[in-house]
């Protein structure tokens, strides 16, 4: 799944992603942290990866494997 950066508060590593159907979903720290990035920019579109519970856990780059 894809997203586009919507918002992103750097010292709490936290943000906001837009999802292709227009919903929104809100990422931890954690799931930031999982990524390897050291930032974020608005509009930059992601990947996100969830675990078998639904949680979103990690954040990455789409060319990211």
């Amino acid at each position: 799944m894809q997203g586009t950066v919507a918002d992103y508060d750097p010292e709490t590593r936290t943000g906001t992603l837009l999802l292709d159907d227009g919903s929104r979903v809100t990422f931890p720290a954690t799931a930031f942290d999982a990524s390897g990035l050291r930032l974020l920019r608005l509009g930059q579109r992601v990947r996100l990866e969830h675990d078998d519970a639904g949680r979103l856990v990690r954040i990455t780059l789409p060319t990211f494997p």
